[in-house]
């Protein structure tokens, strides 16, 4: 059959691509208020409340008759719920691939979470093993989505428009975690005008949360398209995928060596937007409206930060400025070290220096990865990138609690940080990404 009469017009062609990117944005609107409201902001101290409540006199809760302090029981339930994601992220990844079929399997795992986090309203009185269920749901549920929807990256946007597309993607995610904040601040902090007590306040923020995912998937599951996928060899389980994954990135090394920068600085990046918070309450003694403020502040300013560096990248390429990007955390942090202490302003300058690279970085980081990623294997390996970026985020806080431990300092600790950056600066300066991209089958965009 003659290509030319099955293949739609250019005009055509381009008005499809630009509504399927158009719903793949609303999928970050969806999803980043899960991130925002009930991990940043809300779950970790209301769980932690609800574990103490049900704790025996030594402060100890036993789920499954195992003795976990009570205020370990919110983190042990996010590292269990990354121990599940590694588990099914690989064979999700593989099956997308294998079966071409990705939309059916992210509206899974979209409503999977979604209903989790809106069952979090039943938490109350000492329901803390109902809460770290479903947590435990919610968070890997929220992994295996976003792996297939960034997945979708290389299919719906050609090289040189990723950049861009990624960069929107990010910011219509903070636009909605900063819009969703600001209603579930007026809620909380006004909860006695509603006529709610703070725990229930509380809860209808963490329902809110999954309504408003479960509401806004519904775009990009409508506009999004499954595309026939070349035939595969059957999906295997569980590590047994993942080392299959891992031993087919071998034959792309510049790949793996771009993972293993992003690997490093991202982990700092995490360990900042977990840790932020701690040192602004434990170093500077803000107050808890001070610190919920600047996590608002951040929302904003990553939205423009998203999209000016998405900008900076169509001039000088995305690896320049995601390298600008890390001395700019690094100088970010070494600010932070000497903020004085009850100074909220400050704390909200350094706030602003955050919000102004988070969303680029991440966003740039993706676009970036997604021109090292063999055709047909897209689910494959960001399920691998997603690992990167959830299941080893737990070297940065490591390194946190041990600086803290061993000086006494959350300054000390918030510095040592600086490495992270340092380390993934160089290990990115390495990589030669337009030799990268070559080699892993895809055509390498003017600028990179």
């Amino acid at each position: 059959m003659d290509t030319d009469t099955v293949r739609s017009p250019a005009p055509d062609e381009a008005a499809g691509r630009r509504r399927e990117q158009r719903g793949w944005y609303f999928y970050d609107w969806a999803c980043s208020v899960y991130s925002t409201s009930v991990l940043t902001v809300f779950l970790g101290p209301y769980l932690t409340s609800v574990a103490e409540a049900a704790a025996d006199a030594d402060g100890f809760v036993h789920p499954l008759g195992i003795p976990v302090r009570a205020g370990s029981f919110f983190p042990y339930a996010v590292s269990l719920s990354v121990i599940l994601a590694v588990v099914v992220m690989p064979l999700v990844g593989a099956a997308a691939d294998r079966t071409g079929r990705k939309k059916p399997l992210l509206a899974a795992a979209a409503y999977t979470g979604a209903a989790a986090t809106a069952g979090m309203f039943l938490l109350d009185g000492e329901r803390y093993l109902l809460g770290g269920l479903l947590l435990v749901v919610a968070n890997a549920a929220q992994s295996v989505a976003m792996m297939l929807y960034n997945s979708y990256l290389p299919q719906i946007a050609p090289p040189e428009e990723r950049d861009a597309v990624s960069s929107r993607g990010w910011a219509f995610g903070y636009a909605a975690g900063a819009l969703v904040l600001v209603l579930n601040l007026v809620l909380y902090t006004g909860h006695d005008r509603f006529g709610v007590s703070e725990g229930m306040a509380v809860r209808i923020c963490l329902a809110s949360a999954g309504l408003w995912w479960g509401a806004f998937a519904l775009v990009p599951l409508r506009r999004l398209r499954d595309r026939r996928a070349p035939d595969r060899e059957a999906a295997l389980p569980g590590f047994r995928q993942l080392a299959a994954t891992v031993r087919d990135m071998r034959r792309h090394p510049l790949t793996l060596a771009f993972l293993l920068a992003y690997l490093v600085y991202n982990d700092g990046i995490q360990t900042v937007i977990s840790q932020a918070s701690v040192y602004g309450s434990k170093e500077l003694g803000l107050e808890q409206s001070t610190l919920i403020v600047a996590v608002l502040l951040v929302q904003v300013l990553a939205v423009a930060g998203a999209l000016a560096m998405g900008r900076l990248a169509r001039r000088y390429g995305a690896k320049r400025t995601i390298l600008g990007s890390l001395v700019a955390w690094t100088l970010t942090l070494a600010a932070g070290y000497f903020l004085p202490a009850g100074a909220p302003m400050w704390f909200f300058v350094l706030a602003a220096g955050i919000g102004l690279v988070l969303g680029g970085s991440q966003a740039l980081s993706r676009s970036l990865f997604s021109h090292l990623v063999p055709p047909g294997k897209e689910a494959e390996y960001f399920s691998a990138y997603e690992l990167s970026d959830r299941g080893m985020s737990w070297l940065g806080p490591l390194l946190f609690g041990l600086t803290y431990q061993l000086t006494g300092s959350y300054r000390d600790a918030i510095v040592s940080l600086v490495g992270f950056f340092a380390l993934g600066f160089v290990l990115l300066a390495r990589v030669p990404v337009r030799r990268a991209i070559a080699d892993a089958g895809n055509p390498v965009p003017e600028r990179i």
